[in-house]
């Protein structure tokens, strides 16, 4: 009967087995560590994906390959061959001038925001438009209203670009009246996340194409290509219509937006209306995603409208993603939040901030600039919640005040700083969203604007409760140790 564990010990040799795993870990790992290493990271994300490494041997390298690797610095996404990028970039060099005669900032009354103005100018090309009118839609019924009746005015194109496009009623509703459209002789293209918007079948790409709609996939991740493009998401949500008409926020189509989600409630968004010169250039966005997909080229005085001079809400569409050079929107997050004087209103579903962010957050409290952060209790991400929890206590140490989201799950995305600053637009307050994906802002620098933004913003707080330095250092030891379990993986996400 002993024959058994001899012939067990003889078919797989346990020490055997030790060997050759420390052996293809080492082989695996230390190359990987050098990789991580040599790419001058913040440190705080070298050292989280060198504890993955060491903690989860084997599958920290396969993690790490497939969504660690960085292509913002090996340009892996090129902008070359984008005509309508050649007139912006012109138009920004144009504008910078200007800026530095003080003939346009002195005009349009932006001398306190002329900084940051010739930030994003510089980082991403971004075009200060005055010719603008704005309407903050502050619910996915109001957005979709709204969407839907623009919409119907199209006389010569529609252009949506979304991270998540569902097949339920309202993306249904969405489909049924673009085909309309389309038989009335107007041009549709739509892009959509392939990872976002995965559970999309055949069938409703095809229904899409049968109608002569132009949809494509951003990104399709598939085999072999599954490690370069699964970590690059196009989280943008944007319509472009006729040139004119733009919108941009946080709604996806999905019904969530209108009827929650069970065990979580109402879904609470932000979204924005661009009448005006401003659309125009969040269709140089548009464009430049269509011709990374397509190779088309979409140029003319049909898509792109001469902008002009005329008085308005004057706003600035930042983008930012791989295919840019610079962390765009962080760092115009960064120069106004730096630049505060008065107070920082900012809701997010995500916090996960990277330390310069935090440390201009903390600054700015310690400063007795009134700093106050909405982020939802309940989420659709359990990790992410317990990531943004993991970095309350010390903002709230600095002073930063932190109120938890009682009604649902807030999903909006906007900030105000002071009295002529805000953004509403598509980036969550994180790594991901500042580092990784493809995003959109639009920076508006008005008075009235701001004022509107911050009765939305305390509207909002009205359904928070706010925590308290004294009491989130009460809680729970199991608590502490989720949160900071969380917190180290938090750069990565």
């Amino acid at each position: 009967m002993e024959i058994y564990p001899n012939k067990l010990q003889n078919m797989f040799d346990w020490s055997q087995f030790w060997n050759w795993f420390y052996f293809i870990f080492l082989l695996t790992a230390i190359p990987v560590a050098l990789m991580i290493i040599l790419e001058k990271r913040s440190p705080f994300k070298t050292a989280a994906w060198i504890l993955v490494l060491i903690l989860l041997p084997i599958f920290g390298v396969v993690f790490y390959l497939v969504f660690g690797q960085e292509y913002r610095k090996r340009k892996m996404f090129s902008r070359r061959g984008i005509k309508s990028l050649k007139e912006l970039r012109r138009l920004s060099t144009e504008q910078l001038k200007n800026i530095e005669q003080k003939q346009l900032i002195s005009k349009a009354g932006l001398n306190n925001q002329a900084q940051l103005i010739r930030l994003l100018l510089n980082n991403s090309d971004s075009l200060l438009t005055t010719g603008n009118t704005l309407k903050l839609l502050k619910d996915g019924e109001e957005t979709f209203e709204n969407i839907f009746y623009a919409i119907e005015q199209a006389r010569h194109h529609i252009h949506l670009e979304y991270y998540i496009f569902e097949d339920d009623k309202i993306g249904n509703r969405l489909k049924n009246l673009l085909i309309k459209k389309r038989n009335e002789g107007v041009e549709v293209r739509i892009i959509i996340d392939d990872v976002g918007s995965w559970g999309l079948s055949r069938r409703f790409f095809k229904t899409f194409q049968a109608n002569n709609i132009e949809i494509h996939p951003f990104m399709e991740v598939r085999f072999p290509r599954f490690t370069s493009r699964v970590n690059y998401r196009n989280h943008r949500k944007i319509i472009v219509i006729d040139g004119k008409t733009g919108f941009i926020g946080g709604v996806n189509i999905a019904d969530r937006y209108l009827e929650g989600l069970n065990g979580i409630g109402a879904w609470r968004d932000t979204h924005l209306q661009i009448n005006g010169d401003a659309a125009t250039t969040l269709q140089v966005i548009f464009a430049a995603d269509w011709y990374f997909i397509t190779k088309q080229n979409l140029y003319g005085y049909r898509y792109f409208p001469p902008l002009s001079d005329a008085p308005g809400v004057p706003v600035q569409v930042s983008a930012s993603g791989p295919d840019y050079s610079w962390k765009s929107i962080e760092q115009g997050f960064f120069a106004a939040i730096a630049g505060a004087h008065k107070k920082v209103y900012l809701v997010t579903p995500y916090l996960m901030p990277p330390q310069d962010l935090i440390t201009a957050l903390k600054t700015a409290a310690l400063s007795q600039v009134d700093v106050r952060i909405i982020i939802p209790e309940k989420s659709d991400a359990t990790i992410s919640k317990w990531c943004s929890f993991s970095y309350v206590e010390e903002l709230l140490e600095a002073g930063v005040r932190i109120f938890f989201y009682q009604n649902g799950f807030i999903h909006s995305k906007y900030l105000l700083v002071d009295d002529h600053i805000s953004s509403v637009g598509t980036s969550n307050f994180d790594f991901r969203s500042f580092e990784t994906n493809f995003e959109a802002n639009a920076f508006i620098y008005q008075k009235e604007f701001a004022d509107e933004l911050e009765e939305h913003f305390l509207s909002d707080m009205k359904n928070c409760r706010e925590i308290k330095y004294r009491e989130w250092r009460k809680r729970s030891l199991f608590f502490k140790v989720r949160e900071s379990l969380a917190h180290i993986i938090s750069p990565m996400f």
